[in-house]
């Protein structure tokens, strides 16, 4: 389990979610999906369930519950969160960025 979850900057998050996970994720409510889905509501939605994206079984099966801290965990390495995924992105090593954007993510995809 990564750090225990602090809030972060959302500011700072905005930018690391603009650098690192835009082409891939949308946010805003009703926006598409891309290579990932859109991720408008995902803190209190279960893993592998935004209407209208295939998703891997191995996502569908962890049925992980997201919230803050279980966001954060999955961002420091994510293939190692859910075995199976089809995420590509590598994961955030530092705990101050995965703050940051799961602050960003929070206030951005209620």
């Amino acid at each position: 389990m990564a750090a225990p979850y602090k809030k972060g900057n959302a500011k700072k998050g905005s930018m690391l979610f603009k650098t690192r996970c835009a082409q891939c994720h949308t946010v805003e409510k009703g926006g598409p999906h891309k290579v990932g889905p859109n991720l408008h509501g995902v803190i209190g939605r279960t893993s592998g369930t935004a209407e209208g994206y295939n998703y891997t079984d191995a996502n569908k099966s962890a049925a992980v519950k997201w919230s803050e801290q279980t966001l954060c965990d999955y961002l420091e390495n994510p293939k190692k969160y859910i075995p199976g995924t089809k995420m590509a992105f590598g994961g955030l090593r530092k705990a101050k960025d995965r703050n940051n954007l799961v602050a960003y993510l929070a206030d951005a995809t209620k």
